[in-house]
C-alpha cells in the first residue's frame, strides 16, 4: 500500500471528526421534549402525545414527569426549530419524505427501515442529543401514532429513570455502608457516597441537601420495632412516621393526605405497605416549606422486626420526577439482613 492510499481514508475519517466537532453541544433538560411534526397533522397528534409522554407523578401535586413542547420544523420566518433542535431530547414524528425526519434517517445508518416504527438515533444537530423518531407510512396519520403511543412512553421513561440513576450513582454507591448496617443494624440500603448518616437512639438517618440545603433535600430515615406490631395499616404507619418527624427531623412536619396513596406491596421475597404523601411545616411556621415523602412499613419476620423507612424531599422550584426517582431506587434497595 502506497503512502497515498493510506492517506485517502485517513483524511475522510478527518473529515467525519471534524463534521462532528462543528455541531453545537445539546443543550435543555432531559424530561423536556421537544416535538416536530406536520403543523397541519399535529392538531390529531397532539392529545395522544401529550397523553402518553405528560403523565404525571403527585409530589406536593400532581407535576407533569415530562414538558412536550410542539415546534413547527416548517417554520421558516424564525429561528425556533433552528434553535430547539438542538435539545437533548427531540421527537419527530412523519414519512420518510419529510425533511426533518429525513434528517435523522440518514444520521441512523440504516439502510431500510419498517414504518411504523420507533427508532433513536444520536448527535444529529447537536453533540449529547438522542432524537427519538416515530416513523409513520406516507398514509398512516394519527392510528400509527397511537398504535406507538405507549411503546413510545416506556421507551423514553425507561431510558429517563436509567440517566437520573445513573446520575445519582455517579460519585460511587456506599457498600461499606449498606456492609457495616447489615452487621451492626439489621437491614441494608444501597446509598451514593454523598449521603451523610447520623444515628439517634435507633433511628438511622441519611441526608444529601448538596448544593444548597435552602435549594435541595433528600432524607431517608430508618428505625424498627419488635416484635413485629399486629394489624399495622395506613394509619398506624403514619403515625409512627410522625412520632420520628418530631423528635428527629431537623425542621417540624405535619402530613398533608390531600393526594395520598398507598397499599400492601411486594418486592422479591419483600413485603411493605407503602404510603405516599405530602408534609408541610406546621402554618404557624414563619417559612413555609413542603414537599413529597414515600414511607414504608417493611415486614422482616426472620428478625421478628417491622422497619420504617421513610424518605422525602424539599425540592422548591424545581421538577420533582428525577428526584422521586432516586428516593424510590435507594427505598428499594433495602433489604432485611439476619
Amino acid at each position: 500500500m502506497t503512502a497515498r492510499t493510506k492517506f485517502v481514508p485517513l483524511l475522510a475519517l478527518a473529515l467525519v471528526a471534524l463534521t462532528a466537532c462543528e455541531k453545537p453541544r445539546a443543550w435543555g433538560e432531559w424530561n423536556a421534549i421537544i416535538v416536530a411534526a406536520d403543523p397541519e397533522l399535529w392538531p390529531d397528534y397532539e392529545p395522544i402525545v401529550e397523553g402518553a409522554l405528560e403523565t404525571t407523578v403527585v409530589t406536593v401535586r400532581p407535576e407533569r414527569t415530562f414538558r412536550v413542547t410542539y415546534q413547527d420544523p416548517t417554520d421558516t420566518t424564525t429561528v425556533h426549530w433552528d434553535r430547539l433542535q438542538r435539545f437533548y431530547s427531540v421527537l419527530v414524528i412523519g414519512d420518510m419524505d419529510d425533511p426533518w425526519v429525513r434528517e435523522a434517517l440518514d444520521e441512523s445508518g440504516r439502510d431500510t427501515f419498517a414504518p411504523p416504527e420507533i427508532l433513536q438515533v444520536e448527535d444529529v444537530w447537536a453533540r449529547g442529543q438522542r432524537v427519538t423518531v416515530l416513523l409513520t407510512s406516507p398514509e398512516g396519520g394519527a392510528d400509527e401514532v397511537a398504535s406507538l403511543a405507549d411503546d413510545l412512553h416506556d421507551l423514553l421513561d425507561r431510558q429517563y429513570r436509567d440517566w437520573v440513576i445513573a446520575r445519582m450513582y455517579q460519585t460511587g454507591r456506599d457498600t461499606a455502608l449498606a456492609d457495616s448496617l447489615a452487621l451492626q443494624a439489621g437491614f441494608r440500603i444501597l446509598l451514593p457516597d454523598v449521603y451523610e448518616h447520623r444515628v439517634a437512639d435507633s433511628v438511622h438517618i441519611f441526608r444529601n441537601d448538596n448544593p444548597d440545603p435552602s435549594e435541595l433535600i433528600r432524607e431517608i430515615a430508618v428505625t424498627w420495632r419488635t416484635p413485629i406490631p399486629p394489624g399495622y395499616q395506613a394509619d398506624s404507619i403514619l403515625a409512627w412516621r410522625q412520632e420520628v418527624a418530631d423528635r428527629y427531623y431537623d425542621y417540624p412536619q405535619v402530613l398533608d393526605l390531600s393526594n395520598v396513596t398507598g397499599g400492601p406491596m411486594k418486592l422479591d421475597d419483600m413485603q411493605f405497605y407503602e404510603i405516599r404523601a405530602a408534609w408541610s411545616n406546621p402554618p404557624e411556621d414563619s417559612f413555609p416549606a413542603a414537599g413529597p415523602f414515600i414511607v414504608r412499613a417493611v415486614l422482616c419476620p426472620r428478625v421478628n422486626k417491622m422497619f420504617l423507612v421513610d424518605a422525602w424531599l424539599y425540592a422548591p422550584g424545581k421538577d420533582k420526577y428525577q428526584y422521586m426517582i432516586q428516593l424510590e431506587t435507594i427505598l428499594d434497595s433495602f433489604r432485611c439482613a439476619a
